[in-house]
């Protein structure tokens, strides 16, 4: 979920369906208590329905957690070259927060159980170089991304990989890393 602006398209929702990997990750709500932050809405933005919006959810609703995203291409691989960063951004930018999606997920009688996953969607932040999607950054495949090795991106290719990190930190709070998970694209079965 993120600022739609007019990178906003209307395509299939497929995407936690396509190369999708889960990490190992598994940070508890008390672990993440210091970060918790304010969470706004954009005024020009509609305003969530009465049952997802309330004076707790507006002054703790957000997580400030740090995100950065890189590609790891097949040529970079063998050249024994570093990734390259696409994109930095934060949580805190969510356009739901955790909350209103489990609220909203489960009014229609949804029976979310212990262990279930639930996907917060693609985390982009207000400027261009905290999107949260080589879609966005590619301005919707129209504007190929240059990386330092002279690769151009639009898409992802077979071969590359995708590591995603995930940081908080805090004055007066003991820093959590999350890690990084990768994955990496492989080619079609044929």
């Amino acid at each position: 979920m993120f600022k739609h602006g007019n990178t906003s398209l209307w395509k299939p929702f497929l995407s936690k369906s396509f190369a999708s990997t889960v990490s190992p990750w598994i940070i508890t709500t008390e672990a993440l208590a210091p970060f918790r932050a304010e969470w706004t809405r954009d005024s020009t933005d509609p305003q969530p329905l009465p049952y997802l919006d309330s004076e707790q959810n507006r002054a703790k609703g957000a997580y400030d957690i740090q995100l950065e995203v890189l590609l790891k291409s097949e040529k970079m691989r063998s050249e024994n070259t570093p990734a390259v960063k696409l994109s930095e951004s934060s949580f805190i930018y969510s356009y739901w927060t955790v909350g209103q999606m489990l609220a909203h997920h489960t009014v229609n009688g949804c029976n979310l159980q212990p262990g279930d996953f639930l996907g917060s969607g693609t985390q982009s932040g207000p400027n261009h170089e905290e999107a949260g999607s080589l879609l966005e950054l590619s301005m919707g495949g129209k504007q190929p991304l240059e990386l330092k090795n002279g690769e151009t991106r639009t898409f992802l290719q077979d071969g590359d990989s995708v590591i995603m990190r995930g940081r908080c930190e805090k004055e007066g709070a003991k820093a959590i890393g999350f890690g990084e998970v990768v994955g990496t694209v492989l080619p079609a079965k044929g």
